[in-house]
């Protein structure tokens, strides 16, 4: 998945989590959170990959052996400052990205690519990249289509739900 529609996921989740729970719309901070560690995995891997310093794509920051710490680490953060919303937002946004990474590689079969989860104990190849899905109507579906639909989806509603986080950022900027 594309490291923009992670986020775009992230938010979806993170926004449905909250309408479920408090009946309302993602506050600034915790959207920003869920947003961020939504895109964690690739934060960390990228460079990581672009640097050669690892030879693929998906290694620390997607394995679940990251990830699982990490969520614990900011989980008992975040509750000792009584901020547990944040942690929630944490774990929804990294939990998003791995799980959204899942599908493509099972859907095509390649569940060699599944190494990621629990690299560095399992072998994670060279990444395939782009699945087909099937054909319609002669034009041929790909995971981008989908991926394209789920971006849109995630800048819609967080348009919709006043665009949260923008103001902390601004804040942060000092604008």
């Amino acid at each position: 998945m594309l490291p923009v529609v992670h986020l775009a996921v992230g938010y979806l989740c993170y926004a449905g989590y909250t309408r479920w729970h408090d009946g309302r719309r993602p506050a600034d901070l915790p959207a920003l959170v869920a947003v961020f560690a939504a895109g964690l995995a690739d934060f960390l891997d990228k460079p990581l990959y672009a640097a050669d310093v690892v030879s693929v794509g998906r290694t620390v920051g997607h394995s679940l052996l990251f990830a699982i710490p990490s969520i614990l680490l900011v989980w008992i953060v975040a509750t000792r400052q009584d901020r547990r919303i944040l942690g929630v937002a944490f774990a929804i946004g990294s939990l998003s990205h791995v799980a959204t990474d899942v599908p493509w590689h099972v859907l095509s079969g390649d569940f060699d690519e599944l190494g990621f989860l629990l690299w560095p104990i399992t072998e994670m190849p060279a990444y395939s990249g782009t699945k087909p899905l099937g054909t319609v109507g002669g034009l041929e579906i790909t995971t981008l289509w989908i991926e394209a639909t789920i971006l849109a989806a995630g800048v819609a509603l967080w348009w919709a739900d006043g665009r949260p986080g923008t103001e902390t950022i601004r804040r942060w900027l000092g604008r």
